[in-house]
C-alpha cells in the first residue's frame, strides 16, 4: 500500500496529465489572438483526441478493472485504482465538456459578426429549404437508411465514427412511437453544406439537412410529429492480436482485428442533453454500456471533430496566414543530395524546411546506377504517399529495396495493408514488423558501388514518419548522413530487423527495445555524478510523453544532485516539477501552436563534451522497451548549435507556452521582455540561416 501512495504523490498519472495536455489545445480554441477559424479547428482537434481517448486509454483501463491482479493494475496506473481512475477521468471530461458547449457558442456567434452563420432547419428562408430540398432528393437521401428498432430484431452494429439520429415517430392514427436511427453520411457529403449566399454566406450542418427533410426517409410511416436527437458512441480500438495462434502470420491477425475492432465493446455515448430520459434509457440498454461506461450529455450536434474540416467561405482573415516550406541552405535543384551529404551532415528541420527533399533523396536513389539497395522502416504513410513511389521506381530499375511497414500503426492499418500489397506486386521484399514488437524507428539505409569497387553508404534517420500529408504540420528532424559508423549501426538495425533473435550491439545509435533506456540512463548517471563534483551539468529533453517512472526517478535523482533539467514535454508528464526536496531543478514547459511539436531531442552538457540524440522514441515504456526504435548522435557542431538555438527559443516563448505545476496542470508562461511566439520566431530562424548561408 505504502509504494502505492508513494507512487500517486510522486507522479501525476498519466491519464489525467494526457486530459490536462487535451486542455491546452481546448485553451488555444479559447485563445482569442488566434483567427475564428482555427478556433473552431482546434475544436475539432480537442474533439478528435478525446475520441481516441476514450477509444484506446479509458477502454484499456475498463479492461485493468476487471483484472485479478490488483498489484499489478495499480502499479501500472501509478497507485491509482481503476474505478478511481475512471471517475476522476469522467470528472474531468465533464468539466471539460462545458467548457467546450460555451466556446462553441461563443463561436458560432463570432462567427456571425464575420459574415458566416450556421443556420439550423428552423432558420431557412424558402429559396434555402428549395435548395436544400433539392440537395437531400439528388445527393444524400440515396446513402440514407433507416434502421427500424424492434425489440425481436437484434440492435444495429454502429460505427464508432460517426453519429447517428435517433428518431421517435409518432404515427397518425396514434399508438406507440416508431423508433429508429438514421446515420448521418458526413464521410460521403461532409459535415458542413453550403447554402446560396444571401448578403452573408450560409452553412448548414448535414445533421440538420437530414431533420428538414427526414419525413422523406418515413414514407411508409405517416406521421403526426417526428423527433430527432443526435448521438455517438465511442468503441474499444484495441486490436485484441491472438498471438498464440502461430497458424496465423501478423498480416493474417491484423485483419481479423481490423473487423474485431468495428464490434469492440462500446466505451463511450455522447448525447443529446434534449433527448427524452426514457428513449436514452432504451439505448444505453440495446446498445449494451455498463455502469461504467461513460454516457455523457452534450449539445445539439456531436463528433465536433469534423470541425477540423470547417470550410473558411468568409474572409481570409479568418484563417492564419500561409507559410510556404523555406529551402535548405545547402540543397537545390542544381546539385546531386548524394553529392552534398557525402561532404556533410543535413538536417531537415520539418515543416519549416521542405518534405519533398526526402523524397528527392529517394527518387535521386532510385535513379542512380550505382546503387544496390534501399532499406527502410515504414509506420504512417500518406494517402497518396510519393515515398511509396519513390520505392516501387527503385524496384522497377533494378533496385533491392526491403521495407519493413509495421501493420500495428494504430489507426493506420488499413492504409499500411493496402501499401502492403502494393509494393509486394513490383517485387519489392516487404516484411511486417516484428513479432512482438513494433517497429516505430523512422530508418533509411541506401547502398551504393563507388568506382573503386567498394561500397559507400548513406543514411536518414527522424524523429516523424515518412508522411508527407503529417509533414506539413508536425515539427520534426530528419538527419541526412553518409558518416560511416551511423551508416554501420544502421545496417545492423535492418540485421535485427529481419533476424529479431540475433544479439547485435551499437557503436553510436541508441536503439530499442535493448539499449535506449539504458542508453539515456547512462547519460543521466554520468551528469549527475558531474554534479556532485561541482561540475556544471544540465540536460535539455524535448519529447511527446514521458510516462515511465523509472526514468522520472532518474530524473528526481538528478534534480536533488543539482543538475538543472528542463523539458520541452507536449503531452503527458508524470513528473511534478518544483517540488521542495525532490524536484526544485526540473522546468516542464509545453508548446500548443499551429504546428503539432513532435521532434524528439535528448541533450547532455557531459562535462563541456555536449552530447545531444534525435529520436523516435519518447520517454515511455512501450518506447523504450516494445518497440524498436533508433535514436542517432549529432555529430556536426553545427547542426547541434542550430539545434540548441532552436530549443532556446522554444524556452524563450511567452505567448505559447505553458508551464507545469506540481499538480501537472499548466498555465500561460509569463516572461518578461517581448512577445516571442516561438514557432513564428523559429520560421524567421530558418530564413534567416538560409540567407546567410547563399550570402
Amino acid at each position: 500500500m505504502g509504494k502505492m501512495s508513494d507512487l500517486r504523490s510522486r507522479f501525476v498519472n498519466r491519464d489525467l496529465s494526457w486530459l490536462q495536455f487535451n486542455a491546452r489545445v481546448l485553451q488555444e480554441a479559447e485563445d482569442e489572438r488566434n483567427p475564428l477559424i482555427e478556433r473552431l479547428r482546434f475544436l475539432g482537434i480537442f474533439s478528435n483526441n478525446l475520441d481516441e481517448f476514450f477509444r484506446v486509454r479509458y477502454a484499456s483501463i475498463q479492461r485493468m478493472s476487471h483484472s485479478e491482479d490488483v498489484k499489478k493494475v495499480k502499479e501500472t496506473l501509478g497507485g491509482w485504482a481503476p474505478n478511481d481512475l475512471i471517475q476522476a477521468i469522467q470528472n474531468e471530461v465533464n468539466v471539460l465538456n462545458d467548457r467546450v458547449e460555451l466556446t462553441y457558442a461563443k463561436l458560432m456567434a463570432e462567427l456571425e459578426l464575420n459574415g458566416v452563420k450556421l443556420v439550423d432547419e428552423s432558420e431557412l428562408t424558402q429559396g434555402q429549404k428549395d435548395f436544400i430540398r433539392t440537395f437531400y432528393i439528388e445527393k444524400v437521401s440515396p446513402t440514407v437508411f433507416a434502421m427500424i428498432l424492434q425489440d425481436q430484431l437484434p440492435f444495429p452494429e454502429l460505427n464508432d465514427a460517426t453519429i447517428y439520429l435517433a428518431i421517435r415517430l409518432w404515427p397518425k392514427q396514434g399508438g406507440d412511437p416508431v423508433l429508429s436511427l438514421v446515420e448521418v453520411p458526413a464521410e460521403i457529403h461532409g459535415r458542413f453544406i453550403e447554402l446560396p449566399k444571401y448578403g452573408s454566406n450560409f452553412l448548414m450542418f448535414l445533421d440538420d439537412v437530414l431533420r428538414h427533410n427526414i419525413q422523406y426517409a418515413y414514407f411508409l410511416f405517416p406521421s403526426q410529429r417526428i423527433e430527432a436527437y443526435t448521438f455517438k458512441i465511442s468503441r474499444d480500438a484495441d486490436l485484441d492480436l491472438d498471438h498464440h495462434d502461430v497458424s496465423r502470420t501478423v498480416l493474417d491477425r491484423v485483419r481479423r482485428g481490423l473487423e474485431d475492432r468495428k464490434v469492440g465493446d462500446p466505451v463511450r455515448m455522447v448525447y443529446d442533453r434534449d433527448m427524452p430520459a426514457e428513449f436514452l434509457a432504451y439505448l444505453i440498454g440495446r446498445i449494451g454500456l455498463e455502469n461504467n461506461d461513460a454516457v455523457i450529455a452534450g449539445g445539439r450536434y456531436h463528433n465536433k471533430k469534423d470541425l477540423m474540416r470547417f470550410p473558411n467561405v468568409g474572409n481570409p482573415s479568418l484563417e492564419h496566414p500561409r507559410l510556404e516550406p523555406l529551402q535548405h541552405p545547402d540543397l537545390d535543384m542544381e546539385r546531386s543530395l548524394m553529392h552534398v551529404v557525402r561532404q556533410k551532415d543535413v538536417l531537415l528541420f520539418l515543416p519549416y524546411h521542405n518534405f519533398l527533399i526526402l523524397v528527392r533523396f529517394l527518387r535521386e536513389a532510385a535513379i542512380d546506377m550505382s546503387v544496390t539497395r534501399i532499406s527502410i522502416t515504414l509506420y504512417r504513410l500518406a494517402s497518396q504517399s510519393r515515398i511509396i513511389s519513390a520505392l516501387i521506381n527503385a524496384a522497377k530499375n533494378g533496385k533491392k529495396v526491403r521495407v519493413v511497414i509495421e501493420l500495428q500503426a494504430r489507426f493506420d492499418e488499413e492504409n499500411n495493408l493496402h501499401y502492403l500489397e502494393k509494393m509486394r506486386k513490383v517485387g519489392i521484399e516487404v516484411q511486417t514488423g516484428v513479432e512482438g514488437l513494433k517497429v516505430h524507428s523512422k530508418i533509411v539505409h541506401i547502398e551504393r558501388e563507388k568506382p573503386d569497387g567498394g561500397l559507400e553508404h548513406f543514411a536518414v534517420v527522424g524523429t516523424g514518419n515518412f508522411n508527407e500529408g503529417s509533414a506539413r504540420f508536425y515539427t520534426d528532424y530528419h538527419l541526412l548522413t553518409s558518416n560511416p559508423t551511423i551508416c554501420a549501426d544502421l545496417a545492423k538495425v535492418f540485421e535485427f530487423l529481419y533476424e529479431p533473435f540475433k544479439v547485435v550491439k551499437y557503436k553510436e545509435l541508441l536503439v530499442s527495445p535493448h539499449y535506449s533506456r539504458a542508453g539515456i540512463i547512462k547519460c543521466l548517471d554520468r551528469e549527475i555524478a558531474h554534479a556532485k563534483k561541482g561540475i556544471k551539468s544540465e540536460v535539455i529533453m524535448k519529447f511527446n510523453s514521458l510516462s515511465s517512472f523509472d526514468i522520472g526517478e532518474k530524473l528526481y535523482e538528478a534534480s536533488k544532485a543539482g543538475v538543472k533539467v528542463r523539458l520541452l514535454v507536449r503531452g503527458v508528464c508524470c513528473v511534478r516539477p518544483g517540488v521542495k526536496g525532490l524536484s526544485e531543478n526540473i522546468e516542464v514547459v509545453s508548446i500548443i501552436d499551429r504546428f503539432l511539436e513532435h521532434s524528439r531531442v535528448y541533450y547532455f552538457s557531459n562535462g563541456g563534451k555536449p552530447l545531444m540524440y534525435l529520436a523516435s522514441f519518447d520517454m515511455m515504456t512501450r518506447n523504450l522497451d516494445l518497440r524498436v526504435e533508433v535514436a542517432t548522435p549529432v555529430l556536426d557542431p553545427g547542426i547541434q548549435r542550430e539545434i540548441m538555438d532552436h530549443l532556446e527559443i522554444q524556452f524563450r516563448d511567452n505567448v505559447k507556452a505553458r508551464v507545469y505545476d506540481e499538480q501537472g496542470r499548466s498555465v500561460y508562461r509569463s516572461v518578461p521582455g517581448p512577445r516571442i511566439r516561438s514557432q513564428m520566431e523559429l520560421y524567421e530562424y530558418v530564413k534567416k540561416q538560409a540567407k546567410k548561408r547563399r550570402a
